[in-house]
Formats: structure tokens, C-alpha cells, sequence
């Protein structure tokens, strides 16, 4: 009987909710609005455009963040290989395969300075980035993980 895999599914951590993008667009919109008038008022109307502006810009910036924010990477391991999965938004999925037994684990780190860098996965001669979305505390963690996973002889 053969052990099933073990899965891990990476996705970008947003704390934004919809509700708090409502509220935070909507305090933004009514700022600008407010001094947008104050300066129609004064007589600087060209003003006014560009504080409508700003708030269109901001709306399109936190639009941007949660589309990217629907990428996914899902990380399979069983006993033979390593399956990779990148999943982003209207773009096909990419899927990579390593090897297991020729698989290591290279995360960039600065002890001295305490800094984290990129996560990478490699087999013989394929190297392949992965979680770099995560948070270095997130990256560390997880090449912790994927290294005990790959330390045990049999899942």
C-alpha cells in the first residue's frame, strides 16, 4: 500500500478584508473630497482633479494587490519526486517535477544581520524558487518543514 503524499499549499497573506476596502475607499474618497472642495473654493480647481485622481490610483494599487494576491503554489511530495504547482491568476498553471532523492533545500540567509532571503528547491541540475510571496519568517519556517520532510527515508 503506498503512503499518500504530503501536500503543502503556499498563498500570499493579505489582512485587508473587503469590508476593511470599503471602508479604508471610502474614508479616502471623503478625505479627498473634502479637500478637494477646499481648494475648488480657494479657486485652485485643477486641484480638485487631482485628488480624484489619487483616489483612483489607490483604488487600482489595492485592485492589483488582490489579484496577485490569487496566486497559489502547492508543493506535493510523495516518495519518488516533488511536484511543484504554481497557480496565478489568468495565466495557466505551471507544474515543475523534481526528483526526491537528489532533492535539496537552499534558503539565502544572512545570520549575522538576521535576514531571510529566497527559498529555493533543486534536483541534479533544476533549480526552482519557491514561496517567494512568503514572508522571511514564513520562508524559514517552511525550509524547515521541506527539509524534514525530505530527511525521512518513507513518507
Amino acid at each position: 500500500m503506498k503512503p499518500e503524499p504530503i501536500t503543502i499549499e503556499l498563498y500570499p497573506y493579505r489582512s485587508l478584508s473587503r469590508k476593511g476596502f470599503i471602508i479604508l475607499m471610502s474614508c479616502i474618497a471623503a478625505v479627498s473630497f473634502i479637500a478637494g472642495v477646499a481648494f475648488l473654493l480657494m479657486g485652485a480647481w485643477p486641484v480638485f482633479g487631482f485628488f480624484g485622481l489619487d483616489v483612483v490610483l489607490i483604488w487600482w494599487a489595492l485592485k492589483r494587490n488582490y489579484r496577485d494576491a490569487e496566486c497559489r503554489e502547492n508543493i506535493c511530495i510523495n516518495d519518488e519526486e516533488i511536484t511543484i504547482t504554481r497557480m496565478k491568476s489568468r495565466k495557466a498553471n505551471q507544474t515543475q517535477r523534481l526528483v526526491r532523492a537528489w532533492a535539496k533545500v537552499r534558503l539565502e540567509e544572512d545570520v549575522e544581520r538576521d535576514l531571510v532571503g529566497r527559498l529555493f528547491l533543486s534536483s541534479r541540475n533544476m533549480v526552482t524558487e519557491v514561496g517567494s510571496f512568503l514572508a522571511p519568517y514564513d520562508r524559514k519556517s517552511l525550509a524547515a518543514t521541506l527539509r524534514d520532510i525530505l530527511a525521512r527515508p518513507r513518507i
